[in-house]
């Protein structure tokens, strides 16, 4: 039996096409018809619950499939200063990678950050907007920014209860003077009777062809050791920030400093660093912060290695040395009460280099010094604080001159020691952190710790490394336990504790008591 044409529908036939096709047009517009007689038809609510579903529906296809989508172009809004190439430099790298639309919004986030972190903007928005329409698959990254104001300052007054004194700070700077993200600044500092620090630099984050930010100060420092010490320093310096990226960070120092002893009291340790010297150092630093967070630690680690070469100058009067230090610090969550035990240890050494580098002493101001108020849990700066001791008030110590004004110098009391620092230094901590029963103090996030601290400091340096021993190491050991209250802020952490000393030697200026502590994450 023979198939007619018209009946088999894998025969062409073009009349039965242009009707075909005039009926779907028909159905098109009539669906279009009637889309159009429902959304005048729909209530503005009902509407409104369409929509919604709809963007829902656009949300979770993007949330669960990888949508490819490429960047076309960068377009930077609001500028009127900064350099557009400032603003690409920051954030092509981010965007040229992203090849679906998920990766191109995390892009987005991490750009956002970057470009606050400059801080020489008010504001930052960044839109994700359609490519040109002969371009699918494309998108354009639009950053609107709104330039902050030229000028900035402070100016405070901060008291230091634990010691006994205050400080008056002032600062002021220029935000993107030159359009490329450049900050100038300068600052004063002056603690009553103890330290002046006037100093000036400027940053910019990325000079040239060079890849990371690059930095510059000139400083002249002041400081009073008189009471500790029976020694000023004054520093003129300049320090160049080489490499900062990631976790590491290279710079390179170079100050020219004094020593005078204007009591002419000072031990023959001391008496015999006075005078000038030229310090040319290179140091690098390795970081790394994992924890939750730096006032108050629950979980995580943190780790920084800081190695310091001194003596890189054609200079005689360059002081040669090594000084190497590390901290690590690990909180463990306990699961109840909020409460978290914190422990860390560090370490650090200074060595002359050279021939016949041991015999000679290591230069003063750069010695480990121990003592103070300030929290293990928080800072990260090497060995030097061992709760319930005062500021340098542990380690080795020399009697000052004797005099016929002053026949008392040289007793054994406070008034009469020079504590001279130590070339090696070593301290551990542990620290139990819980909330407390209160709701109004776990809202304002004031809790308790119990905490117990350990320290030592010996001297390696005028052949001393000959006579130290595994049995000297354990008996240079101090150490203290207590508790208190700890009352964290956005700027710094206070602690009221109740120190007891659990060992001390002869001259360590420590005692058990009250004592309040402030400190700052660094």
């Amino acid at each position: 039996m023979e198939a007619h044409p018209e009946s088999d529908p894998k025969t062409p036939n073009p009349e039965y096409d242009e009707i075909e096709d005039d009926e779907a047009d028909e159905d098109d517009s009539e669906l279009e018809e009637d889309d159009d007689s429902d959304d005048k038809s729909m209530s503005p609510d009902a509407r409104m619950q369409r929509d919604r579903a709809d963007m829902d529906s656009l949300f979770r296809r993007l949330s669960s499939e990888r949508v490819p989508v490429r960047v076309h172009d960068i377009v930077v809004k609001g500028n009127k200063k900064t350099k557009d190439s400032v603003i690409e430099a920051e954030v092509e790298h981010l965007f040229t990678g992203a090849n679906t639309f998920q990766q191109l919004l995390r892009a987005a986030g991490v750009a956002k950050l970057q470009l606050q972190r400059l801080g020489i903007f008010d504001s930052v928005s960044i839109t994700l907007d359609a490519g040109p329409p002969e371009l699918p698959g494309t998108a354009n990254v639009v950053i609107d920014v709104s330039e902050g104001s030229l000028l900035s300052g402070d100016f405070g007054v901060y008291s230091k209860p634990e010691a006994r004194s205050w400080s008056l700070e002032a600062a002021a700077r220029l935000k993107n003077l030159l359009g490329y993200g450049d900050l100038w600044d300068g600052s004063l500092a002056y603690g009553w009777g103890q330290s002046l620090e006037v100093s000036s630099g400027v940053a910019l984050p990325r000079f040239k062809s060079i890849p990371t930010p690059v930095s510059g100060r000139i400083s002249l420092l002041s400081q009073d050791w008189l009471k500790f010490s029976s020694y000023k320093e004054r520093a003129l310096g300049l320090s160049l920030s080489l490499l900062s990226t990631g976790n590491h960070d290279l710079s390179y120092n170079l100050s020219w400093r004094t020593l005078t002893d204007p009591s002419q009291m000072s031990s023959y340790t001391v008496r015999r660093q006075l005078g000038h010297n030229l310090v040319s150092a290179l140091k690098y630093a390795f970081k790394i912060d994992h924890r939750d967070s730096p006032m108050r630690p629950t979980r995580g680690h943190a780790f920084i290695s800081t190695t310091q070469i001194g003596g890189l100058f054609p200079d005689l009067r360059s002081l040669r040395f090594l000084r190497q230090e590390f901290d690590l610090r690990y909180a463990i969550p306990l699961g109840f009460y909020r409460a978290a035990l914190n422990f860390g240890i560090s370490g650090g050494v200074l060595l002359p280099w050279g021939r016949g580098s041991l015999s000679s002493p290591t230069y003063l101001p750069e010695r480990f010094f121990m003592g103070g108020n300030t929290s293990p849990v928080c800072s990260l700066i090497g060995p030097t604080s061992i709760l319930g001791f005062k500021s340098r008030g542990l380690g080795l110590a020399e009697p000052r001159r004797v005099t016929r004004d002053n026949p008392n110098d040289g007793s054994p009391d406070d008034s009469g020691i020079d504590n001279v620092g130590g070339d090696l230094a070593f301290t551990a901590f542990a620290d139990l952190s819980f909330d407390l029963p209160l709701s109004v103090l776990r809202n304002a996030g004031i809790h308790g710790h119990v905490f117990a601290c350990t320290g030592s400091l010996n001297k390696l340096s005028e052949n001393s490394y000959k006579e130290f021993s595994v049995q000297k190491f354990k008996d240079s050991f101090r150490s203290s336990v207590g508790a208190g209250l700890v009352v964290p802020t956005q700027l710094f952490r206070m602690e009221v504790n109740y120190c007891y000393i659990l060992k001390k030697q002869e001259h360590d200026k420590g005692k058990t008591g009250v004592q309040f502590c402030f400190s700052s994450p660094s």
